[in-house]
């Protein structure tokens, strides 16, 4: 049963899993992973259930020591993972063994990476999930010291890694247009706003988070707004303030909100949004509904795929 001991936090490391979608409607939000394919990937390469905990770590900095050995896999972003001061790919299942020493270095690609145990973590479970949400003061980041460890006792260690099929790691294309389905409020805006919206290169502000992802760039012009009757505000909304800026709310994002949403981003590209980093640029690009069911439809065969594939080998 991998353990391990907390050297270095890092700027942020949480226990996150898939959240708590259902308690959104007592006004709670959702949380959970930023990238919850990654983490799905991760749980997959291990064997583990979908919903079990792993460590999100943001940006770089993190260092653990190994207490116990065990296994562990990492995806997501590339932070530069290393084992005892060398390279380790990601997307791979590592023996590690009691005294190694596992650090994330650099930021390569992406924002956050997700370390996973089998069994997943035993992190504390809180209506329902045990995602940290920082902002309700649900559990609280890791620290200097903490030992944490997986759930479940894992006897049978596999003598060579094991890694995701090539063809199944995400690629987080930021070049590609954020796909975006037309919000409530879309008759907020006027024609040149819309335009302005879809065309505009926006840049991934630093004052970004997991509650909204804000940018900077051209102002959204609107013909009515930005203040609503308080409405649902989804995971992917874009709101659009006073300011003009469009926002796109993210995991830990309000249940409710009062500015006007002039799109929803399509599920299959929420995930991508969580790997954006400050100074990343970024653009919209508006689809149809059905468009956007077929990609949600493409990504559940995906992860089929990776099931059947993993069980095969």
């Amino acid at each position: 049963m991998s353990r391990f001991e907390i050297v270095n936090p890092g700027i942020l490391t949480t226990y996150q899993d898939l959240g708590r979608v259902a308690m959104q409607k007592y006004a709670l939000a959702a949380c959970g992973a930023m990238d919850q394919t990654s983490v799905q990937l991760i749980n997959l390469l291990l064997g583990n259930q979908p919903t079990a905990a792993v460590l999100e770590i943001t940006l770089a900095g993190l260092t653990m020591r190994v207490l116990l050995r065990g296994q562990m896999a990492v995806g997501g972003a590339d932070l530069g993972l290393q084992i005892n001061g060398q390279h380790a790919p990601r997307w791979t299942i590592h023996d590690v063994k009691e005294g190694d020493v596992i650090g994330f270095t650099r930021l390569n690609k992406g924002v956050r990476a997700y370390l996973g145990v089998p069994g997943g973590f035993d992190a504390p479970k809180i209506l329902g999930s045990r995602s940290v949400y920082l902002r309700g003061s649900l559990g609280r980041p890791l620290k200097k010291g903490d030992e944490i460890g997986a759930l479940v006792q894992t006897e049978n260690y596999r003598r060579t890694p094991k890694k995701l099929p090539e063809r199944f790691i995400p690629n987080w294309d930021m070049s590609q247009p954020f796909r975006v389905l037309p919000g409530p409020q879309f008759d907020y805006f006027s024609s040149a706003g819309i335009d302005t919206f879809s065309s505009t290169v926006y840049t991934v502000s630093p004052i970004s988070d997991r509650q909204g992802i804000r940018t900077k760039g051209q102002p959204v012009a609107r013909v009515k707004g930005p203040d609503i009757i308080t409405d649902p505000t989804p995971i992917g909304a874009i709101q659009v303030p006073g300011s003009g800026l469009p926002i796109i709310l993210h995991r830990d994002a309000q249940v409710t909100g009062g500015y006007a949403k002039i799109g929803l981003l399509c599920k299959v590209d929420i995930d991508r949004a969580g790997q954006l980093c400050p100074g990343d640029k970024i653009r919209f690009e508006f689809m149809d509904r059905q468009s956007a069911l077929n990609l949600l439809n493409e990504h559940r065969r995906m992860l089929a795929e990776v099931q059947k594939a993993l069980d095969s080998r």
